[in-house]
């Protein structure tokens, strides 16, 4: 690797400048997205700087989204143009590992029963082998009154929107618990489960964590839309998970990093709600 020396006259300091150098050449393709970055030691015997220096200019390019982090893979360029965030290939490369843990906390856990049945159907024919998978879903409690969803005219709870939402979580979340249970009868995987807890806050995000090192965000977005109720058609207030868009933040090696704090604080929240107000779920 060719080594470049940094511009002794420029005021900025060294990590600026190699934040920005690096910037360039993610800007003009010389970094491709999807690229891995040379190694932090590698940078810094090319910028002649320190190793921790390279570490500050790389979380500038992580906060300004764009490079992330992979525990134990190193960096890459993110495809900035992607919008929303792809997240079933998250999901796929995590099912690659050979312990899988995915937390998810939403309303009623449907888009990420989608989002699995690719990595699964990967196990079933043993293009993928993981040894053990463990999923927490937290979800909304529908057996009681709810602020979301709710009637249109006059933002009243209904229990027969609450009975189709319970409907609507049973069918997903049992799909979810029936796949997992399948792989580890069938000794495709050694240990398979998935735990659902309920709790009686208003749920408007929805939150995913892959392996403890990736998470993905979005708010769930409440629209007017109407529906059949009993033979009645009722205009109604969601939440449509299909409309929100995913935010994605990755661990990396610096523990301070807002791609690692933001890690943090998620799996500490999922593990609070999950030891505290939550209570598993009969369907």
């Amino acid at each position: 690797m060719r080594a470049l020396s940094l511009d002794p006259d420029d005021p900025r300091p060294p990590y600026q400048q190699v934040a920005n150098a690096l910037k360039a050449a993610i800007l003009t393709k010389k970094f491709a997205p999807g690229d891995q970055l040379p190694s932090g030691t590698e940078l810094a015997k090319r910028y002649g700087v320190a190793r921790m220096t390279v570490q500050h200019a790389l979380g500038l390019l992580r906060d300004d989204g764009l490079i992330v982090s992979r525990q134990g893979r190193g960096v890459f360029v993110r495809d900035r143009t992607e919008r929303p965030v792809g997240l079933r290939p998250h999901i796929e490369r995590a099912f690659e590992n050979q312990h899988v843990s995915l937390d998810f906390s939403g309303f009623s856990g449907e888009t990420l029963h989608g989002a699995v049945q690719e990595p699964l159907d990967k196990i079933r024919v043993g293009r993928i082998t993981p040894e053990t998978i463990s999923m927490r879903l937290l979800l909304a409690d529908t057996s009681v009154p709810m602020g979301i969803p709710c009637l249109a005219e006059d933002l009243a709870d209904d229990p027969e929107l609450r009975r189709r939402a319970r409907n609507i979580l049973t069918r997903h979340t049992q799909a979810i618990v029936d796949s997992l249970t399948e792989l580890q009868d069938l000794g495709l995987v050694k240990s398979a489960k998935a735990q659902v807890r309920v709790h009686r806050c208003e749920q408007l995000f929805k939150l995913y964590i892959l392996n403890a090192e990736e998470v993905f965000f979005a708010f769930y977005p409440v629209k007017a839309h109407t529906i059949t109720l009993n033979g009645t058609e009722r205009a109604i207030y969601d939440v449509l998970g299909k409309d929100a868009v995913l935010f994605h933040h990755a661990a990396s090696d610096d523990d301070a990093s807002i791609g690692s704090q933001n890690v943090q604080q998620a799996r500490e929240w999922v593990d609070s709600v999950w030891t505290s107000i939550a209570q598993d779920f009969s369907p």
